[in-house]
């Protein structure tokens, strides 16, 4: 199936024409009917002479129901643009154009109704409507001539559509479902209803789909599938779709919600655009209204020179690089300009020169974003963070940016740039920690994570903050540094005790005299040895540092053991006190450092054996 929007001025034929193609009448209300005037979206399909099936969205062609209209033509790929014969191009045809021309939409064909009230201007009214369409998607859409009274040109549009069919672009059904909500509604005995134009991706029957909204996104379940009125266990691109849900009531559902596969899209509202109307930006007010999918969203505007803005949204939408949109003023029925998303995770403008610099940056950028100047600004960003946000990323990376694994199973492009400068400055502060903490084993692994993380002086330059610790381990590697017990440190320092080593040494002598008369708190203070000094020497071979700050010589464990192995077995912590010629204090955590060893083995609480 395809999707069909109508287009074109009120009371040129659009809601007759769909009625004669499909044989379904395409007003649901009976105002409309009453009136004879289109207000609301209507619905209907058909199936076409090659078997094509094609279901058309019809829209309200009168200015005052704008916004209906930019809701039907808005997720539609491909339009079918009505003139009138006996009336030619009008206002509202300029203005259906230009919302055309604001989407993008380039798949489509020309109708000029009501041929038999003005035969003889059928030829002129189609010239008038390409010149018109000129500059838009449509310039070159074959055009067909129809009277929905008399049937004549029916065929014909029917050929012409399974030919613009046929030729139309096929969105990935694999793709992430993104369904722009435009009827909610209840059914007796099934519940919530949601209608829409499914534009890409799959629904299955019993999916889990995310509900984005004005509130809070939350889950919904796939209770049931329609489609042309029909129960379908799947629905692919493009179908227009009824989904029966579960978990949400019709009265918390309005047309411009939509639904979402779970993770997969970016709800933002600030990005940057580009007008499709070169200058709109000029002299745009500071808020305007927004209309992409079936939703309409009051936005605040800061232009970034006069192709360029800054949009902040009222509410979080959906959104990824390359979708398009509908800007006109608060309370206009004109529309001022289209735009492009250029950046749904845009970088704030804080500093002074940072508007007219972001300015040059999108001027520069492509219209689907540019993956280099995205890594750059960030350092390094997951994959799938860019993915999620539109802008592809290609087997074969730019130059100047490359992949790293995120240590989860993921990916990370990294710029080279940012990746040079991380580096440098974390061998700037290893070297700073060795500097002024000559004995320290190496910088901890954490601050240098904080150290990283934290952006950079305003006049300094340099990469933005680190984003994950998981490149940490390349930077290391990078900076010829290894990690070890949690803290980085130049392999090739040479370690010493600089002035702690004349107290190291006569703590040595002492201890070989007396094995395991470990020194006091206050014999430690007496040579001027703390937890620092300590720590170096014992890292450093010199010493053995047990809990409760026990200090002994390496050898210390094999002397013990041989003392204990003359003992009768199994002996108790007293004995071996007594066989070591010992405190308590020194004993206990002696002997759990050999049962540690598996030197020795605890039976009990009170006894122990040697290991054999």
């Amino acid at each position: 199936m395809q999707v069909v929007a109508t287009a074109g001025h009120v009371d040129h034929g659009k809601s007759t024409l769909v009625r004669a193609l499909t044989g379904i009448e395409p007003d649901r209300w009976d105002e409309e009917r009453r009136r004879g005037l289109t207000i609301d979206l209507g619905f209907a399909w058909t199936t076409l002479p090659s078997g094509a099936e094609v279901a058309v969205v019809d829209v309200p062609g009168h200015e005052r129901f704008l916004g209906n209209m930019l809701a039907g033509i808005g997720p539609a790929p491909i339009v079918c643009f009505v003139v009138a014969a006996d009336a030619g191009w009008q206002a509202q045809s300029s203005d259906h154009r230009d919302a055309v021309a604001a989407l993008g939409i380039d798949q489509g064909l020309l109708v000029v109704t009501r041929s038999d009230l003005a035969p003889d201007r059928v030829e002129e009214v189609t010239a008038q409507a390409r010149a018109e369409l000129a500059g838009t998607g449509l310039a070159h859409a074959p055009a067909v001539a129809v009277s929905a009274r008399t049937g004549e040109g029916l065929d014909a549009l029917r050929a012409a559509l399974d030919d613009v069919l046929a030729a139309a672009r096929r969105p990935k059904p694999e793709a992430p479902v993104r369904l722009w909500v435009d009827r909610a509604f209840t059914i007796t005995g099934a519940g919530t209803v949601v209608t829409g134009t499914l534009s890409g991706g799959t629904l299955r029957t019993d999916d889990t789909l995310e509900l984005a909204g004005t509130g809070e996104p939350r889950r919904v379940q796939v209770r049931g599938l329609q489609s042309r009125g029909g129960q379908v266990p799947e629905l692919g691109p493009v179908s227009r779709a009824a989904v029966n849900l579960r978990g949400v009531d019709a009265d918390d559902v309005t047309r411009g919600d939509a639904l979402l596969t779970p993770g997969a899209w970016t709800a933002t509202e600030l990005l940057d655009v580009r007008a499709t109307v070169p200058g709109a930006f000029a002299d745009a007010p500071g808020e305007l209204v927004a209309h992409v999918g079936t939703a309409a969203v009051p936005v605040r505007v800061r232009p970034l020179g006069e192709d360029h803005a800054r949009l902040t949204l009222a509410r979080p939408l959906p959104l990824r690089v390359g979708d398009r949109m509908v800007l006109r003023g608060t309370g206009e029925q004109t529309l001022r300009s289209g735009a492009l998303v250029l950046d749904v995770d845009p970088p704030a403008l804080t500093r002074r020169g940072d508007a007219a610099r972001r300015a040059d940056a999108l001027a520069a950028s492509g219209d689907g974003g540019d993956l280099a100047a995205e890594v750059a600004r960030r350092g390094a960003v997951a994959s799938a963070v860019l993915t999620r946000q539109g802008v592809q990323v290609p087997a074969v990376l730019p130059e100047g940016v490359q992949r790293v694994a995120d240590g989860r199973g993921g990916e990370l492009l990294a710029a080279e740039a940012a990746m040079q400068d991380w580096t440098a400055r974390l061998r700037d502060l290893v070297e700073t920690e060795h500097r002024e903490h000559p004995l320290s084993a190496g910088l901890p692994r954490k601050a240098a994570l904080d150290a990283l993380a934290r952006e950079p002086a305003p006049r300094g330059g340099g990469a933005p903050p680190l984003p994950a610790p998981a490149l940490l381990e390349l930077l290391v590697s990078r900076a010829g540094l290894e990690e070890q017990d949690g803290r980085l440190r130049d392999p090739a320092r040479q370690e010493g005790l600089g002035d702690a080593e004349g107290a190291v040494a006569e703590l040595e002598r002492r201890l070989r005299a007396e094995p395991f008369r470990a020194p006091e708190a206050d014999d430690l203070a007496s040579l001027h040895l703390g937890s620092e000094q300590l720590a170096a020497a014992a890292r450093q071979g010199r010493l053995l540092r047990l809990p409760g700050e026990v200090i002994l010589l390496p050898t210390a464990a094999a002397l013990a053991m041989r003392e204990l192995s003359r003992l009768e077995q199994p002996f108790t912590t007293s004995q071996a006190r007594q066989a070591l010629g010992t405190t308590r204090r020194v004993v206990i955590p002696l002997l759990e450092h050999l049962d540690a060893r598996g030197w020795t083995r605890r039976l009990d609480a009170g006894h122990r054996q040697v290991a054999r």
